[in-house]
């Protein structure tokens, strides 16, 4: 799927087979890549994917969750949430595809009768074995059947958790087909699991950190005077299939910086002109998200102080960051470093909040904003990005992944040191 800033990139641009890229045409094949692109390495076999093993905990983790939260099932149909627990990848549009988890008993699974055998192909590697799979005709209804498989398992007058991005036909439909059941969010339990990252998860997470910033610093030493944002998004891509990756970014010059997620105007790289590459990659279903911002020559001293003021307030929120303490807080620690530097109050200057979890999803829970005063625990990956936005001159943020550990917290990537030496290799 395009993410929201790349297809902002995108608006209005032609795909060609081609592209000129300070004099360099870059090609399928991927001749006459800049060197720093070239020498770019697939990092591919460095990715574990997610065991069965590990889903089947989920599933354990989340009827857990469940017993705690006082729900007799949770309801998720295609998405990241099925995705997590099962490894299944389904799409289905406006026809119900769904997973039925008890806290107690056989799962079952609602399918289109024409789509059984793609189910049953996937379901084979979900962690549960044996699934009861009930099927549908076209004429018929869906929701009756999960209705049916509730009363089955004793809970037609239980309370069912509904996954947090379920359609609202969907929802609508369970909760007219099942009226004694009493319909709650299940967000307790999918984010509840999902928050807190196992071992192998933060593996994949600090490889797809770890490889953005490699991209970005190829992209950082084949820029050149005249090159447009499109011409940077392009060569970004040529270098992630490089890596062996998908991943795209969002690219910002000049006073379009100001705008945190971009702009459609075109824009072209020149002497003095600020730059920010903003978004990531994804490894085996797991998400980077960093933002660099750096200069095209040399930075002014107004430039620079607002660069110092958002590398303070990014290590403001990482000392600040550790188990037990409110997200809120932690937008708190960066946002005084900005006010006091005189780009306050509130969200005058730094526009949004400091971060958002990061997993499966680009964002997820949970969210670093003021009084949010849900508490952090080990194993929670957000990002840490805050920023300075001077509508008509430039905007700076800085982001990095952050790994809330079990007595404070690391980056996945090392902070960037300054504008014109963003990468920490001067």
């Amino acid at each position: 799927m395009i993410s929201r800033r790349r297809l902002l990139a995108l608006s209005g641009v032609t795909a060609a087979s081609s592209f000129v890229c300070g004099g360099l045409a870059e090609t399928p094949d991927g001749q006459a890549l800049p060197p720093s692109v070239a020498k770019l390495a697939s990092r591919k076999d460095e990715a574990k994917p997610i065991s069965r093993e590990e889903r089947q905990s989920r599933i354990e983790r989340a009827r857990q969750l469940m017993i705690e939260n006082s729900l007799d099932a949770i309801a998720m149909t295609e998405g990241t949430s099925l995705r997590y627990f099962t490894g299944i990848r389904w799409w289905g549009g406006e026809r119900l595809f769904a997973l039925m988890l008890p806290a107690k008993g056989k799962p079952f699974y609602v399918c289109p009768a024409f789509e059984e055998g793609r189910a049953q192909e996937q379901i084979a590697n979900a962690p549960e074995s044996g699934a009861d799979l009930r099927t549908w005709q076209e004429d018929e209804s869906p929701y009756e059947l999960i209705a049916q498989g509730l009363k089955d398992r004793g809970i037609a007058t239980g309370k069912i958790g509904l996954e947090e991005t379920m359609k609202f036909v969907f929802a609508d439909g369970i909760s007219k087909a099942a009226p004694q059941a009493e319909v709650r969010s299940a967000t307790p339990v999918t984010a509840g699991c999902r928050m807190v990252k196992g071992s192998s998860e933060i593996a994949l997470m600090r490889l797809a950190s770890q490889v953005t910033l490699s991209v970005y610093e190829a992209i950082y030493h084949a820029l050149r005077e005249g090159m447009t944002q499109h011409d940077i998004g392009n060569l970004i891509e040529r270098a992630y299939e490089r890596v062996g990756f998908p991943g795209d970014a969002s690219v910002m010059v000049g006073e379009l910086t100001a705008f945190p997620h971009g702009s459609r105007t075109p824009q072209t790289i020149r002497e003095g002109s600020i730059v920010m590459i903003d978004d990531g990659c994804t490894v085996e279903d797991y998400q980077s998200d960093i933002t660099r911002t750096f200069v095209l020559g040399k930075p002014s001293d107004k430039m620079k102080r607002v660069f110092d003021t958002v590398h303070r307030a990014q290590s403001a929120a990482l000392a600040a960051a550790r188990p037990g303490i409110e997200c809120g807080a932690i937008d708190d620690a960066a946002r005084k470093v900005v006010t006091q530097a005189g780009y306050g109050p509130d969200y005058k200057y730094f526009t949004h909040r400091l971060g958002h979890g990061l997993g499966m999803d680009g964002h997820e829970w949970p969210y670093l904003v003021r009084g949010n005063r849900a508490k952090l625990g080990a194993n929670v990956t957000t990002s840490n990005e805050p920023g300075i936005y001077l509508k008509g001159e430039f905007g700076i943020r800085l982001e990095d992944d952050m790994h809330v550990t079990e007595d404070g917290a690391e980056l996945f990537t090392p902070q960037s040191p300054s504008l014109e030496d963003p990468f920490g290799h001067a």
